[in-house]
C-alpha cells in the first residue's frame, strides 16, 4: 500500500512545504507509515534565523516562531495527505530536537486501532510510559504502542490532563503548557524510564506532542541500530 513511490512523494511535497515557509528545508526526510500512522522524520531543519535565536539563548522566541509556522503548514499537509495520498487524517503531532536539529511529523489515521501490537517488552514499556506520565501529571486511562518501522516506536496516551492543564488551555495558555511539558516530559523519560531496557535497544531519540482538545498524547522514540 504504501510503496517507496508514494513515500518519496509524500518527502519531497514536505521538503517543499518546508522551503517555502521556512526559508530552508531540512536536509533530509525518512518518510515511514502503517495502517496505524504516517511519521516523517526530518533531519538537519533549522534555518540561519534560527540558528542565530539559539545562538543568543532565544529559544523561547525560536520555539513560539516555529510553533505559528507550523500551525499554518500543518493543514496543507494534511489536506496533501488526504486528496493526493488517500490518507485519512485523525491529527497531526510534530516535535522538534534542538541539540541535533531533527524532527517528527506523525499523522495518526482516523481508523487506527486503540489497541497495541505484541512485542517484546511491549507491557514493561507501558508500565514506564505511566510510571513517568504519573510523576509530571497523573497516570494515562490508556496507553498503546506500535512499530512504525524497525528503529521507531510510536506510544499513544489517552486521559493525561489534570485539572490545572486544562484550565490553562481554556485561559490561552497551552502553547506556554505545551512548551513546558515537551521540556519536562522529555527530560523525565530520558532520565527516569528504562524504555532501553525494556526493548533491549539504545534509545537515540524522543519527541512528545498533544492534542490538548481531545487529552492525547504521542510519543515517538527512535532508537539506534541494534
Amino acid at each position: 500500500m504504501y510503496t517507496t513511490d508514494r513515500t518519496n512523494q509524500i518527502a519531497s511535497y514536505t521538503a517543499k512545504l518546508l522551503r517555502d515557509r521556512f526559508g530552508k528545508g531540512p536536509e533530509s526526510i525518512h518518510v515511514s507509515a502503517n495502517k496505524q500512522c504516517v511519521m516523517l522524520h526530518l533531519r538537519n531543519f533549522i534555518g540561519p534565523v534560527e540558528q542565530f535565536l539559539l545562538n543568543q539563548k532565544e529559544e523561547q522566541v525560536f520555539r513560539y516562531t516555529r510553533e505559528l509556522m507550523m500551525q499554518s503548514l500543518l493543514p496543507e499537509l494534511e489536506a496533501y495527505l488526504e486528496q493526493e495520498m488517500d490518507m485519512k487524517i485523525d491529527d497531526l503531532y510534530y516535535d522538534w530536537g534542538l541539540h541535533d536539529a531533527s524532527g517528527i511529523i506523525v499523522g495518526l489515521f482516523a481508523n487506527h486501532s486503540r489497541s497495541s501490537e505484541t512485542y517484546n517488552g511491549r507491557d514493561e514499556v507501558h508500565n514506564q510510559i505511566k510510571r513517568v506520565t504519573s510523576i509530571v501529571q497523573k497516570k494515562p486511562e490508556r496507553v498503546y504502542s506500535w512499530w512504525v518501522n524497525p528503529k521507531t516506536l510510536i506510544v499513544v496516551r489517552e486521559g493525561l490532563l489534570i485539572l490545572l492543564e486544562k484550565e490553562m488551555i481554556q485561559l490561552g495558555y497551552d502553547e506556554v503548557l505545551r512548551t513546558t511539558k515537551r521540556k519536562l516530559e522529555k527530560r523525565y523519560f530520558e532520565e527516569e524510564a528504562s524504555i532501553s531496557t525494556a526493548v533491549g535497544r539504545k534509545l537515540s531519540e524522543i519527541y512528545v506532542d498533544w492534542d490538548f482538545d481531545r487529552n492525547k498524547s504521542v510519543i515517538v522514540c527512535i532508537f539506534k541500530d541494534p
